[in-house]
Parts: C-alpha cells; structure tokens; sequence
C-alpha cells in the first residue's frame, strides 16, 4: 500500500537539506553513470574532487570513449578499485559504437553494460529519466530495513528484490527526487552507527525507532575474516634511479605500476628476493636496507609491506626499458607521472 505521508516527507525534507553536489547540477546521464561507478566503495567527500576533474578531461561519453587507458587511470589513481576504470571505458566503448552515445532508456539494456549492476541501472532510469525504477544500494537497504524492521540478510543478493519491491510500494511520483531523497537520508541521516533518527523526517512512521532498535538493522551476515599476506617490495635503485614494474592485466591492481614484490612467510630470506628479481627479471640484487612499511587493507585482504631496498650486484649493467614485463627505470620526481595504486603510492614518502 502506498504511503503518501513517506512520500511527501521525505521529498520536502531532501528539497530543504539536499547537499549540493557536482553530479546533481542537472540529469545529464553520463555525468550521473560516472559519478554513481565513482562513488561505489568510495565517500562522496573523496569522489568530489575526481568527478570534477575527470569531467574536465572527459565531458562526454564521446570523450570517453577516446581515451588513452593509461590517462584514465592515471586520474583514477587513488580512487582504488581500478576494475571500475577499465569497465568505463568498455562501457563507453560500446555505448558508442552500439547506442550513437546516447545511454539507453531501458533498464535490461543498461544493465547488460559493463560495470552496470541494477543499482546503478537504476540510478541513471530514475534520476536521468525520471522513470519509476528502484535504486538499491547499502543505504536504502538500510533506511527501509529500519522503516519496515525487516529481518531480512541485506548480505545476500536474493533479498535485493524484497526492497526493490519496498521502494517501489513508497515511491509515488516524482521518481528521480524520490531516489535521491532516499539515497541522501542514508547517507546523511539513518547512518550505519549512532543514526540521527530525531533529525530523521520520516520517523514518525518507522518501526526501529519506534522499538529504539534502529542499531539492530539492518540484518547483515558477519564480514568474512581478511587474509593477511606479507608482501616484500622491492626497491631497486640504479644510477640515481628506481625500476618499476607494470602489473599485469588481470588480477589485483592489474595494468597499474608498482615496484616488484613477492610474498613470503614468518622472516624474510634473502634468497626470497633474490630468487624473485633472477626469475621474473633476470636481475641480481644484493639487499642493502631492510624497512618496516605500512599495511595496505584490500577488499579480502591486508598486505603487511616490507620494504627491501636493493642495488644491482653487478654495478655495470645498463638499466633501460623492457617491454615486457614492462619496466621502467624512473627518478624519484617521476614517480607521480605514473598511475600507481595507492598501495604503492604510500611508500613514495618513504624512498
């Protein structure tokens, strides 16, 4: 059944208090893809000053779709999650090539499009659109599991299409200030920890708060334990410069830069290294310095860095480029000239 009072609430409340935002300046759909792919696992805080930025370089799909890989990563860089980049860039391909650039104005279209899930899908038919279509993500599950206290796992994904049915149940009309209302007070307002259910516009008819068991929601299933892995990176200066390594295009951090690094258990040994830099390399390496570096936290796991600054053993050799792997010898100074996942680019203060 149709809640007026939800409807009407929620939206006069977004109208007062909606923060103003880059992507919201109008219904632009590409504007509203990039920013939705941006702010997947990232804050808006932190997505700001890259959506503004990535829009000065590419304003349009067809833009986009000219890009130079290494460009786009290299504005992406920090951002993490680096297969969101490369599937902009397929999606902009075939948006192109198979829709004149135009974003298709149908949800089992746009969601057949790389890197476009069914919130995301839903984002641009709402919000571009204006069309009547549910956009669920972490913070709507959230709001309507605390509105409605669902005793429902938002964890598994065969529950998303319980909520989709619950927004549409409160949705009304005004589908695009609707969606966004709701994104906004998840965000904003019915947080996961301490939310500020007295500042909330719709509390009057929300269950949790009526119970005082809005911390309780929404229902979530434990967080699977991180792997944790010590990770050797290897520093390797030569002639006043340092060899980096392009990674290869699958896998983590794949078709970015970083230093060369295997993995290795309890104390490090020597022969580790030195076995990694002659076999992927054909390197010999003498350890100078060994250096405690920071953690870096994966979605599934945790490298524990160790940084092992080393010198070539035979100091006549020539450094130059290798094409495969690709290696690079760069100065210090040039480091930033290269998109680096943050993981490495932690260790830049500490060369």
């Amino acid at each position: 059944m149709y809640d007026f009072s939800f409807h009407r609430q929620l939206v006069n409340w977004y109208k007062k208090v909606c923060r103003v935002l880059p992507w919201r300046e109008n219904s632009d759909p590409y504007r509203i893809w990039l920013s939705e792919i941006m702010l997947q696992q990232t804050q808006v805080s932190t997505v700001i000053e890259y959506f503004n930025r990535f829009i000065k370089s590419y304003p349009n799909i067809e833009a986009l779709n000219q890009a130079n890989e290494e460009d786009v990563f290299k504005l992406w860089e920090g951002l993490g999650y680096y297969s969101r980049a490369r599937n902009l860039l397929r999606c902009a391909k075939t948006i192109v090539e198979e829709y004149n650039g135009i974003f298709p104005k149908d949800l089992q279209k746009l969601k057949k499009l790389p890197g476009i899930g069914p919130y995301t899908a839903g984002a641009i038919m709402s919000i571009a659109y204006n069309e009547p279509v549910p956009a669920v993500d972490g913070n709507v599950m959230r709001v309507i599991s605390r509105y409605r206290m669902l005793e429902i796992n938002i964890s598994d994904t065969k529950n998303r299409s319980v909520f989709e049915e619950e927004v549409m149940a409160l949705m009304g009309g005004a589908p695009r200030e609707f969606n966004q209302a709701l994104m906004e007070l998840g965000a904003t307002i019915c947080t996961p920890k301490q939310p500020k259910c007295l500042d909330c516009p719709v509390k009057e008819g929300c269950k949790a708060f009526k119970n005082g068991t809005a911390e309780q929601y929404p229902v979530k299933l434990k967080k699977i334990q991180k792997k944790v892995v010590k990770m050797a990176i290897i520093i390797l200066e030569h002639q006043e410069r340092i060899m980096i390594v392009k990674r290869p295009n699958t896998g983590l951090m794949a078709n970015l830069w970083g230093f060369p690094s295997v993995p290795y258990t309890d104390e490090l040994p020597e022969f580790t290294v030195n076995q990694h830099m002659k076999d992927e390399f054909d390197l010999e390496v003498i350890i100078r310095e060994l250096e405690e570096g920071p953690k870096h936290i994966f979605t599934h796991l945790i490298w524990e860095m160790q940084l092992v600054k080393c010198s070539l053993k035979n100091t006549k050799d020539t450094i130059k480029p290798i094409e495969f792997p690709e290696i690079q010898w760069v100065r210090r100074e040039q480091l930033k000239e290269y998109a680096f996942p943050t993981a490495f680019r932690k260790l830049f203060s500490m060369l």
